[in-house]
């Protein structure tokens, strides 16, 4: 069996190595470039961030699964692949340990930016003590913008910090808001009130065309003065001229991004002469989430093998 990754070698934290460590009678063929052009002599494509498109589709003889790495299938055409009997899953955030990972960075970003982490250097830098004067986040409203398995375990792990935690999702739970422990839980036609209340925004969303730049001028103009928006969903969830505008203004205090408008970002883009706070989509590249995430793919590539049903078809 011939799996294509579309990714290079060195990418995504040595889970290439462990894929094939773990099927060592599966061939797995890593190239980015190959992905994007045809899938033809391949029996499986682990697309990660390639557009899988109809035409692309086309190409493909012998697909029988397109078998992401982690949670998002927005960039590819399941109606297409299913009109092929190409199966397509994914691996849930939430059994991979993926949340979690994500759930921690979004945290990291959160503390960094209410302590000041890019004015340390210079302080340290110029032997003062006591500054910068940072924010405490006891007490500081927090808007989880999505509940999936991230913003459900970002809620987890906010409450030890006796943050008051808000949300919205596409449906209201009153279960789901008290098991989770938020203040209050609203639908996606409340996000200007749970803009206006926040001190901290997160994203993490698919970028979708319901979601497709949520956060734009009059979404951004509803945020509290001063507050911070951290986004580890996708790149597209922001519109960027307006977000530059906030972060000028200083409407926003600054912003946390692991995902960007285009990826890899360019080093020299102005968005980092703001109070930013960057990482380069590594909030799921943990060792705890690339053993889940590998363990997911291999099984379904081992039940494809295998003749057995797929796990977590989306198809």
């Amino acid at each position: 069996m011939r799996v294509l990754i579309a990714a290079q070698e060195n990418a995504w934290g040595g889970m290439i190595q462990q894929l094939r460590e773990t099927l060592p009678d599966v061939e797995f063929v890593a190239s980015a470039e190959q992905a994007g052009k045809s899938l033809a002599g391949f029996d499986a494509l682990i697309p990660t961030m390639t557009q899988v498109s109809e035409p692309l589709l086309q190409t493909a003889d012998r697909l029988k699964l397109i078998q992401q790495s982690g949670a998002g299938l927005e960039r590819v055409d399941i109606a297409a692949a299913r009109a092929r009997g190409i199966a397509v899953a994914n691996v849930p955030t939430d059994i991979s340990g993926n949340a979690d990972s994500v759930a921690e960075l979004a945290i990291w970003m959160m503390l960094g930016l209410a302590r000041k982490a890019s004015e340390v250097p210079q302080m340290l830098a110029d032997r003062r003590l006591g500054q910068p004067i940072g924010l405490g986040l006891k007490g500081k409203t927090v808007g989880l913008v999505g509940l999936g398995g991230i913003g459900k375990a970002l809620a987890q792990r906010l409450a030890a910090f006796e943050m008051r935690t808000i949300g919205v999702k596409r449906s209201v739970d009153a279960e789901f808001a008290r098991r989770h422990r938020l203040d209050w839980l609203g639908t996606m036609e409340q996000l200007p009130q749970l803009l206006a209340e926040s001190d901290f925004v997160v994203l993490s969303l698919p970028d979708n065309p319901e979601t497709h730049h949520i956060i734009d001028e009059p979404a951004l103009a509803k945020m509290k003065p001063g507050s911070f928006l951290i986004n580890v969903g996708r790149g597209g969830l922001i519109e960027k001229g307006a977000l530059l505008a906030a972060l000028d203004s200083g409407q926003l205090a600054g912003a946390g991004l692991d995902v960007f408008w285009q990826e890899p970002p360019d080093p020299q883009d102005v968005l980092f002469r703001h109070n930013v706070i960057a990482t380069p989509h590594i909030g799921g590249v943990t060792d705890i989430s690339i053993s889940g995430i590998v363990a997911g793919v291999c099984e379904n590539l081992r039940r494809l093998r295998d003749g057995e049903a797929i796990l977590n078809d989306q198809s």
